[in-house]
């Protein structure tokens, strides 16, 4: 039994224990390339979340992981199969209702980490300001390491990437097919301004790419998962304990 999982305790230890900070794990059921899962954003997204709730919970935080709701917007991925397509609108309503009850039940800190490019939470985040008393706070948990990312990976890209990728073979290494990895090349638009990035657009990834694949994942290896998660696990667990331990008082958070 991981005392911070929800999933795995029980009512006798919940009963006896406060907890201040929640943490909510949120992926999608879509493509990864011909070499990683569909499940890939949830492994990622509950994985690391459960490590860094582990090394928050080390370190004396009171914190609780939820389970990971495995779905997300993906209506432009939908011409691959079996790609499972929820509207932002409705895993905002499923957040809201998460958040009501972590009010409720008195926790007053909310983490929703984001394993999922496609969801955008930061508006919902400002419909709910002064409508709650819980704090929220977004994580989309590759942005964590962004300043290292360079220092570890060859190639960029940001789906199915050698970052994504290398993630994946030290979370779940048998899930993890590199031989039939392609390039990650992609297909330039016609407009020099959405290639430039000076406009954009949702991009249709089925036009975009052969098998949903943006960045060479080839060069990926299970340490330089290892290097980048651990950078994320003891960022995120050392502002985790903080949260936790700060006062809610009328200036909180400044």
């Amino acid at each position: 039994m991981r005392e911070w999982k929800l999933q795995e305790v029980t009512y006798k230890l919940v009963r006896e224990r406060r907890y201040e900070v929640a943490v909510l794990p949120i992926g999608a059921t879509e493509p990864h390339g011909l070499h990683l899962p569909y499940g890939t954003d949830n492994y990622e997204a509950e994985g690391i979340a459960d490590r860094v709730c582990e090394a928050a919970h080390r370190l004396g935080a009171k914190v609780i992981l939820l389970p990971t709701i495995p779905y997300g917007c993906d209506s432009n991925m939908m011409a691959f199969p079996l790609t499972m397509d929820v509207k932002q609108s409705t895993l905002n309503l499923i957040v809201t209702d998460i958040v009501h009850a972590l009010e409720y039940h008195g926790v007053r800190k909310f983490i929703l980490f984001n394993g999922h490019g496609g969801n955008d939470f930061k508006p919902l985040l400002r419909d709910l300001h002064g409508r709650t008393k819980v704090f929220m706070v977004l994580v989309d948990w590759w942005r964590v390491g962004d300043d290292v990312a360079g220092d570890i990976f060859t190639h960029g890209g940001d789906h199915a990437n050698e970052m994504e990728t290398s993630c994946m073979l030290e979370l779940q290494p048998h899930l993890v097919h590199l031989a039939n990895a392609g390039d990650g090349s992609v297909n330039p638009t016609r407009f020099e301004a959405l290639n430039r990035g000076w406009a954009t657009i949702t991009r249709p990834w089925h036009l975009l790419t052969e098998d949903s694949t943006v960045g060479d994942p080839r060069q990926a290896t299970r340490e330089k998962g290892q290097r980048f998660i651990a950078v994320i696990v003891e960022r995120l667990a050392r502002f985790i304990k903080e949260l936790s331990d700060a006062e809610m008082d009328e200036r909180f958070p400044y």
